[in-house]
């Protein structure tokens, strides 16, 4: 049974959803893995959340349990035997914390950055408000207005695709994939009432990517999340 490395809880998970051109992802798609799509879609979803109460092998670093992460990323498949695995693999993700970052990097050959960071959750009577900030040359923000109360998704969904890929991978060498499993429950969604999206695509992610700050996403929601477990990875 694969070791658990990583424990924490991942709440209200901020999407934002892109269609794009596959061919613009190519140079990112790890050895093995092809395009995973929806419905003829190929996604690019920014998201942001929280990590909370994190725990690396059982234990609790200090100043390093609660914290922001905003990502890009976008949907694979792998072959494993006859068996399809889906999962994500991440243009860049970004935290707070250098030590985050650095053993992210060295170790595990992530695209992490660190910038600095801050969120707001707040609730009225008839609505969620949740945003996300982080700053490179500028001021970055993603912010979502939905309902008060989440519901399962619904099967077969665009939120169930985007959501239920549980699987990890990241080029680590040239025909090198690394391989980790994610585990969580099925989780529940917010109806979106409004989202504002300020992002400098190009200067966050590079300038392959810079048209997304132009385009409208073709969805826009947010999940409540759950506990998780990141297992061990190896490489495939």
């Amino acid at each position: 049974m694969t070791k658990t490395f990583l424990q924490a809880e991942w709440r209200k998970l901020a999407m934002a959803n892109y269609s794009v051109d596959p061919k613009v992802l190519e140079a990112y798609l790890p050895h093995k893995t092809e395009i995973d799509l929806w419905n003829g879609i190929c996604y690019v979803s920014l998201v942001g959340f929280m990590f909370l109460n994190t725990k690396v092998k059982g234990f609790k670093i200090p100043f390093h349990t609660n914290f922001e992460e905003v990502n890009l990323r976008f949907y694979v498949r792998y072959n494993d035997k006859g068996e399809w695995k889906r999962g994500v693999v991440f243009i860049k993700e970004i935290v707070p914390k250098p030590a985050l970052t650095f053993v992210a990097n060295a170790i595990y050959k992530e695209n992490y950055e660190t910038m600095p960071m801050n969120h707001s959750w707040t609730v009225t009577n008839d609505s969620l408000n949740v945003e996300y900030k982080w700053k490179k040359a500028q001021w970055n923000s993603f912010k979502v207005t939905t309902e008060p109360n989440a519901s399962m998704i619904v099967e077969n969904s665009k939120e169930e695709f985007i959501t239920e890929h549980y699987w990890g991978y990241t080029q680590i060498a040239k025909g090198k994939t690394a391989e980790y499993g994610v585990e969580h429950p099925r989780w529940e969604v917010y109806k979106t009432k409004d989202y504002l999206i300020d992002v400098d695509f190009g200067d966050i992610y590079g300038q392959n990517f810079s048209f997304l700050t132009s385009q409208t996403p073709l969805s826009v929601f947010l999940a409540e999340g759950s506990e998780i477990k990141v297992k061990e990875g190896r490489r495939i």
